[in-house]
């Protein structure tokens, strides 16, 4: 399937056109929950898969109640069993569209149904800590011998030199403790999904964890919070649908 998404088309509304919000195997009960701008949710069935959708509104954007609505649907189809999000504002261009991509992919997105069945997504992010710096200058002999530089002969360069070298040092210690916290939290998953890191934000990873083994993964992810909190700032979001181990998208409307 190709894979487009985007929060705003200007394509949507088009006769025909359909919101996409995933696939589940045959069988699933219809969401009650109404769908995206209120319209009401259907199923499409093809081959042994179904895809809920709704008709398109005349422009989709990321508001607040719409994105509620997307995970509501996707929270009734998921507690019945398995499902492949979609991410918010898939479109396809019509039903039979759909329905010829569920015959052409029905092999992959069975095999993916049967990846995630039983599995939700924690995603864990982990943010620098700054001001990590007495016990950093301590166990750091060229930090300490610049503090000591800074003192003694104080001035704008010594001060500018002491203030990188702490800024490497502690970002230096917070990668070290991403690598620890992935370490210990990567063996309780059943597959991991890097995400996008920054000089701020140097952990940011989804972890396909078995729904059984949910509580103990958030356990083990607050006792690392514990372990590393003075150097990395942990944050653990789930459970979520199982977006990042996905890569089943309908054609986008207009392409």
């Amino acid at each position: 399937m190709t894979v487009t998404a985007t929060a705003a088309l200007t394509t949507a509304g088009t006769l025909g056109t359909l919101y996409v919000y995933g696939i589940a195997p045959l069988g699933v009960r219809t969401p009650r929950a109404p769908g995206v701008d209120g319209a009401a949710v259907r199923l499409l069935t093809e081959d042994g898969l179904c895809a809920a959708v709704s008709d398109a509104p005349e422009a989709v954007r990321a508001r607040r109640r719409d994105l509620m609505a997307h995970q509501a649907v996707l929270g009734e189809l998921a507690e019945q069993g398995p499902v492949l999000p979609m991410r918010f504002a898939v479109l396809t261009p019509d039903a039979e569209a759909l329905r010829d991509q569920l015959r052409t992919d029905r092999a992959r997105l069975a095999a993916q149904l049967d990846e995630v069945r039983g599995c939700v997504e924690m995603n864990v992010k982990g943010a620098v800590v700054h001001g990590y710096f007495a016990d950093l200058v301590r166990r750091d002999d060229a930090l300490r011998a610049l503090a000591r530089q800074a003192r003694h002969r104080p001035g704008y360069e010594a001060n500018v030199r002491l203030g990188e070298a702490l800024a490497k040092g502690v970002a230096r210690e917070a990668r070290g403790a991403a690598r620890d916290v992935l370490a210990r939290l990567a063996p309780l998953a059943v597959r991991t999904a890097q995400g996008q890191v920054d000089d701020e934000q140097v952990l940011s990873t989804s972890f396909l964890v078995r729904s059984a083994d949910e509580q103990r993964f958030r356990q083990a992810a607050a006792a690392q919070a514990r372990e590393v909190g003075d150097r990395l700032a942990l944050s653990v979001t789930g459970p979520l649908p199982c977006y990042s181990f996905v890569d089943a998208q309908p054609a986008t409307a207009g392409r």
